[in-house]
């Protein structure tokens, strides 16, 4: 078959799956889990600028976003991409599409707690042990690494300045490192680790965790009585190699977050996440 021949067979084929899903996606609400039980998805590399192009232009709003997670994209960048993964299914919630579990039991003694993952460049936020959001994240890049561990959510602000550059100004900034300065904020969102320390998101995904998470309380400016939400930011990127979720045109499952990974995270924070909680409870009470 000849080159141009491919492509058109490929496009085909991809409109035929648009044009099957287009009517029937589904737009369930990130915390309804009850009903909830992850599909087989399968991938496709799509390795032509023009061929993405024609495929992003061809795709309603909740497929865009679909593909903009799947490709750790914000809307901007999508149309610049030369090598596109495309999801054979674009039907079902984005908890499918992305790598962390529904449900870690391990998880059901912490009111909230958020994860993001270097790897494979995406966040979740759980409460008692339940998924009830996930999407897409540009964390450090190579030469200013977002530090990993457990941190807690301190402040927030819906506009501030930058530490690293004062030209910059950061949108929904939610603080997790005060003397560091890095948070995690709306900012460009290019399909790798571009920032310089801090967690970038998509507008809705930041607006979402700024409502979502909570803050610390202080007593006065500088003395902190209780801590605010638990954040566990944990392994590394392969800079210098292939976007790890292209893998999953081979292997679909590639990236899988499972419970027991998660508890792992878990397990030597445990002690202190609790005593924390157990702070803040104390003043709601």
């Amino acid at each position: 078959m000849s080159k141009p021949n491919k492509l058109l067979f490929l496009l085909t084929i991809v409109t035929m799956i648009i044009g099957c899903t287009q009517q029937t996606a589904k737009n369930i609400p990130h915390t309804d889990t009850t009903i909830f039980k992850k599909a087989d998805i399968s991938y496709q590399l799509i390795i032509s600028k023009d061929s993405v192009k024609k495929i992003v232009k061809s795709l309603d709003s909740l497929q865009t976003n679909i593909v903009m997670a799947v490709n750790r994209v914000d809307k901007q960048n999508l149309l610049k991409l030369d090598t596109l993964l495309l999801p054979l299914n674009l039907k079902e919630h984005i908890f499918n599409y992305l790598p962390f579990s529904v449900e870690v039991p391990y998880l059901k003694d912490i009111n909230k707690i958020i994860f993001f993952s270097y790897p494979s460049q995406t966040f979740a936020a759980y409460e008692k042990g339940k998924l009830v959001y996930t999407g897409p994240t540009s964390m450090g890049r190579k030469k200013d690494k977002t530090p990993t561990g457990l941190f807690y959510a301190n402040w927030k602000a819906e506009e501030t300045t930058s530490t690293f550059n004062d030209e910059w100004n950061l949108k929904w900034n939610f603080n997790i490192e005060n003397d560091s300065g890095i948070g995690w904020h709306l900012y460009a969102m290019p399909g790798y680790p571009a920032s310089h320390s801090c967690l970038r998101l998509t507008i809705a995904d930041a607006q979402y965790l700024y409502q979502w998470a909570d803050e610390w309380t202080l007593k006065g400016t500088d003395s902190v009585l209780a801590k605010g939400t638990p954040v566990i930011v944990f392994g590394s990127y392969p800079f210098g190699s292939s976007k790890p979720w292209f893998q999953l045109s081979a292997q679909a499952k590639a990236l899988e977050i499972t419970p027991p990974a998660i508890e792992a995270l878990v397990k030597p924070h445990l002690t202190d996440i609790l005593a924390r909680q157990a702070e803040t409870m104390q003043l709601k009470e």
